[in-house]
């Protein structure tokens, strides 16, 4: 059995700016370009897009590159940031939460493009059993194109954007190894957003026994979101403004609800009632 709700829901306006990392309710900054030829400082946050296959996702994060419009710029424009070098588990990076990945100081704020370098050490858990993600030579840098709506001017003088890490659509079945466990191949994919260019939804599901995965859906564009275990809260992040069907997937037995016409806004939270799944 199937149910099925129908309602529009408005949102509320978020105005609070956000200078601070891992907290389930970060703020928006304001666009003010100002000169864009001057240095700017530069703040990245990065976020995950879950994947319910998996306990755990380890990324090997080596180096993040901005590429800035200005051909006279030593290196083609590229300018190397600050990071922790290190292994991420970026599944801990959910239901809104971030971390804060890099900060630099650029020449000028005309951003082209990012360039992600993978290391080596990359792997997942499920069920309890580690397997390696294998990372081909030509998927070892990952690059994204920017405009306009991918990153924000805030005073004084400072880019910000944060980078989602899409572990769903990243992570692979690999045939190419030996034997009869393959194992998993990391083609990655990622997405830059910022506040004030993209909308949230966010709400609760019970009872925690049925395990129950949330799907924002928006054409052929899906995010998915895994409620918090101890109390069911759910936040999806990073969302093009638009109306959305958010279907709940119940497991367990749990019945499934899909509700209709859920209207996300930039720069605003879209809040839904507690869902409360039956068998």
């Amino acid at each position: 059995m199937k149910n099925t709700i129908r309602f529009t829901v408005p949102g509320l306006v978020c105005t609070m700016f956000l200078i601070y990392s891992c907290q389930k309710d970060a703020g928006n900054g304001s666009n003010s370009p100002g000169d864009l030829n001057k240095p700017h400082r530069v703040t990245i946050y990065l976020t995950d897009h879950q994947t319910p296959v998996f306990d755990s996702v380890f990324i090997d994060l080596r180096k993040l590159e901005v590429k800035l419009e200005d051909d006279t710029l030593p290196n083609g424009g590229w300018v190397n940031l600050n990071i922790h070098a290190g292994v991420y588990n970026i599944l801990r990076y959910r239901n809104g939460l971030d971390t804060l990945f890099a900060t630099g100081t650029l020449p000028n704020a005309r951003v082209k493009k990012v360039r992600l370098t993978l290391g080596t050490q990359n792997s997942v858990m499920k069920d309890g059993q580690s397997f390696p993600l294998r990372v081909h030579d030509n998927d070892r840098e990952v690059v994204a194109h920017l405009d306009n709506s991918n990153f924000e001017i805030v005073a004084p003088d400072q880019v910000l954007f944060w980078i989602d890490f899409d572990a769903s659509r990243s992570i692979q079945v690999d045939n190419s190894g030996s034997g009869n466990n393959n194992g998993y191949r990391l083609k990655s994919h990622i997405k830059i957003f910022t506040r004030s260019h993209s909308g949230r939804i966010e709400g609760k599901v019970l009872p925690a026994a049925a395990d129950a995965l949330v799907m924002a859906i928006n054409g052929t564009d899906t995010t998915t979101a895994i409620p918090d275990d101890d109390d069911g809260e759910f936040k999806i992040v990073g969302l093009n403004a638009g109306t959305y069907k958010v279907f709940i997937d119940g497991q367990n037995n749990y019945n499934d609800t899909t509700i209709n016409n859920v209207v996300v806004r930039n720069r605003e939270d879209t809040h839904l009632p507690t869902i409360t799944l039956h068998q």
